[in-house]
């Protein structure tokens, strides 16, 4: 395995794109190696001539593997933003000829909607007088497009 080349104590990582991308099966392979579980995802992999690797997700990516920098509940709006983006886009090629968009306030306003029963909250609907006093329609969306959340 070409980590065996790799100098004591490095921290190794997969950010690519598949699993294949380090031999996890070849250093596993290598006479007198002795793996370690440091924590959950953080293992070290001690060589017979006492070097040592720290490796991470197990040679999984990362942003998989570990889990910590991607809660399920922001990827589900990041999913819900994409596939609301592509049924709009699918939907209305009219309105939208080839080139970069922001996603608009409506559908982002939508997939907040879809996940507030996972938050344990409900929304509560504007009255006309409200509406009118901060100039948006009753319905939404409640930002105006520049809005960055």
């Amino acid at each position: 395995s070409d980590m065996a080349k790799m100098k004591h104590q490095a921290i190794v990582g997969n950010i690519g794109h598949f699993d294949n991308e380090m031999d996890m099966a070849g250093l596993a392979k290598i006479e007198g190696i002795v793996k370690d579980e440091v924590k959950p995802q953080v293992h070290t992999w001690k060589f017979p001539d006492g070097k040592v690797l720290i490796v991470l997700s197990e040679g999984r990516l990362l942003n998989l593997g570990n889990a910590t920098g991607h809660p399920s509940f922001v990827m589900s709006n990041s999913f819900a933003d994409q596939t609301l983006a592509q049924i709009e886009l699918f939907t209305k090629p009219q309105e939208y000829p080839t080139d970069v968009y922001v996603l608009p306030k409506h559908l982002d306003e939508k997939v907040a909607r879809l996940h507030l029963d996972a938050l344990g909250v409900k929304l509560t609907t504007l009255r006309p007088e409200q509406a009118a006093y901060i100039g948006v329609d009753v319905e939404g969306p409640y930002k105006p497009d520049h809005y960055r959340y």
